[in-house]
């Protein structure tokens, strides 16, 4: 059992955040639960001197004599192991949070969405498992690698679509490619696929089918160098 702790000055937040977990942890089947939550940091050390933790979500401003850092500071000499996931409105304080080893950062208001990428990936941390998370925006948003089907340009942006959800960030290919694995190939200008998740190539057309049933096409430019690595890696014969 993973047991998470909560410490948020503002009652309302430290209520949707215990909910949001407990969300989370139901609908992906985690053996986890809140096991503790108070806007009092005392209260907090004292809880996690005396019971197993497993992660902590703190707020940095508290209304208290000691903010988020400091506790964190503490929590550290007792309980080195422990995830500490910082929150709070003021991005200014994200360089300084990671001095305390913190697992990520997360700016308010926290969504769903990003709340539960940063525990799915807390869960796998812990398990062992060795997925790969390629991180996407200056928000430290991080998706699995082996998720991504295809990276699109659209315009200023960037869409990474998964199997899940379409993941939008302001960016370019430049900045992305020499940081994607081998299995990621520019198959048109506005185009990048994951290999690993193309279910069917029409050689002709040079439509792409992904495991998902999205499409797209393959430039003229690109598509020698496209169908020789398929080839090489199997995908087709």
């Amino acid at each position: 059992m993973l047991n998470f702790v909560i410490c948020d000055d503002n009652l309302n937040i430290l209520n949707k955040l215990e909910k949001m977990l407990e969300s989370i942890f139901t609908k992906n089947n985690f053996e986890a639960s809140v096991c503790f939550k108070s806007d009092d940091p005392d209260k907090i050390l004292e809880y996690i001197n005396n019971n197993p933790v497993t992660a902590l979500l703190l707020d940095i401003n508290l209304k208290s004599s000691q903010n988020g850092l400091k506790l964190a500071e503490e929590v550290r000499k007792i309980r080195r192991n422990i995830y500490i996931i910082f929150t709070t409105a003021h991005l200014e304080y994200a360089m300084v949070a990671y001095k305390y080893k913190t697992f990520d950062y997360l700016a308010k208001p926290i969504t769903y969405d990003r709340l539960e990428e940063t525990i799915i990936r807390l869960v796998d941390d812990v398990n062992g498992l060795s997925k790969k998370y390629l991180r996407i925006d200056n928000k430290n948003t991080v998706v699995d690698e082996d998720e991504i089907q295809y990276i699109k340009r659209d315009g200023m942006k960037l869409v990474f679509h998964t199997n899940s959800r379409d993941y939008e960030t302001y960016s370019s290919f430049a900045k992305f490619e020499n940081r994607l694995p081998k299995s990621y190939v520019r198959c048109h200008k506005s185009y990048i696929a994951n290999i690993n998740q193309i279910k069917d190539v029409e050689p002709v057309s040079g439509i792409i089918t992904f495991k998902d049933g999205h499409t797209c096409s393959v430039g003229p430019k690109f598509k020698k160098d496209f169908m020789e690595v398929l080839k090489k890696n199997g995908n087709i014969k």
